[in-house]
């Protein structure tokens, strides 16, 4: 049984609404963050990375893309720009768009947004890490 409930919101839709979960691994902006049962009522900033959160033994991920976590009574409440479960993630269209990021960062004649294109690269990176589409596990 698990120990607490996980609701993440993003302005488009609800993603989770009050899912049981034992642990739950949020991307905060000063690295990763652990919740378990009982802890301290906080607010924290959310970066770019993947959410881990574990139900029934299993680990579970999900895309976020910046917001901000709350922790109060044994319940996670996220508000992320972005979210996307694991399984909801269309490894092609995000290698896709990593390819796509990666070359507008590669071309030194063209006329970018810098900050732009390495925000996608990010954002594609953690949709394959979420997916569980790369090589390595770290936000």
């Amino acid at each position: 049984m698990a120990d607490m409930s996980l609701t993440i919101i993003t302005p488009e839709r609800t993603v989770l609404r009050d899912a049981p979960a034992d642990a739950v691994v949020v991307p905060v902006v000063d690295g990763s963050m652990g919740i378990l049962k009982n802890h301290a009522p906080m607010v924290a900033n959310l970066r770019i990375g993947v959410l881990r959160y574990k139900q029934d033994g299993v680990y579970k991920r999900v895309a976020v893309t910046g917001g901000f976590v709350e922790v109060s009574e044994n319940r996670i409440t996220v508000l992320a720009d972005a979210a996307e479960l694991a399984e909801s993630i269309d490894v092609m269209r995000a290698m896709e768009a990593k390819r796509r990021a990666e070359a507008r960062l590669r071309d030194r004649k063209a006329n970018i947004d810098r900050t732009r294109a390495e925000a996608a690269l990010r954002r594609a990176m953690v949709r394959l890490r979420a997916a569980g589409a790369l090589d390595h596990d770290k936000d």
